[in-house]
């Protein structure tokens, strides 16, 4: 293993996640749902606290792992998420009730975010977490970017799709549609960007202008 794979796995492994979360994690796995990892999930409670985050959005709800580090890292916020699996979205609300968190700082919306983004209003929320589709991840950024204050954050995770985004001979409609993404971010005057390798890629954007 090289020097860098082992930064990158000492990383992973230094978040300590609270019992809810791992509960939720397994739970998780057990429906076959790619959870963000420990890493990326430190880094959502992050940028949530340091964005004074009150108002959340979450496209793509799994089982209330990235809820749960959202929540940790804005204690005073309220998380809407979506997701079309309501047993999924069964599973987050017993995570969410698990981690002590009251049902009114969680809500949670059953249905296609292709169907439900469009009808949310332009700058209502501090941040927003993509973790949906991946083959949806350009429009659920558009809406992402469209519904976020200036100033507001938009996280995409999984953006660098296990590896494979930054391999040259993957060339998938996934991989593609995660490279079109990254592209168009790199040359937008709209937002300020960063992509971490944490989890499979974190990709953070700061909205500076409408």
């Amino acid at each position: 293993m090289s020097d860098k794979d082992l930064s990158w796995k000492f990383a992973e492994e230094f978040p300590v996640e609270p019992p809810a979360t791992q509960a939720a994690r397994q739970h998780s796995l057990e429906l076959g749902i790619d959870p963000v990892s420990p890493a990326v999930g430190a880094q959502l409670a992050v940028l949530a606290a340091a964005s004074g985050a009150r108002n959340i959005l979450e496209i793509g709800t799994g089982a209330g792992v990235s809820g749960l580090w959202l929540l940790q890292g804005a204690p005073n916020a309220t998380l809407t998420t979506i997701d079309v699996e309501i047993d999924h979205q069964n599973r987050a609300r017993q995570a969410y009730a698990d981690a002590g968190i009251p049902s009114s700082r969680a809500r949670l919306i059953a249905g296609r975010a292709t169907d439900v983004l469009p009808r949310m209003n332009d700058g209502a929320y501090d941040l927003v977490l993509v973790d949906a589709d991946p083959g949806s991840v350009l429009d659920y950024v558009e809406h992402g970017l469209r519904i976020a204050r200036t100033g507001g954050v938009v996280a995409v995770a999984h953006a660098l799709w296990r590896g494979r985004v930054a391999d040259p001979a993957q060339r998938d409609e996934t991989v593609a549609d995660f490279r079109a993404l990254l592209t168009t971010i790199a040359e937008s005057a709209a937002v300020t960007a960063s992509l971490s390798t944490a989890g499979d890629g974190l990709l953070q954007l700061v909205k500076t202008s409408d």
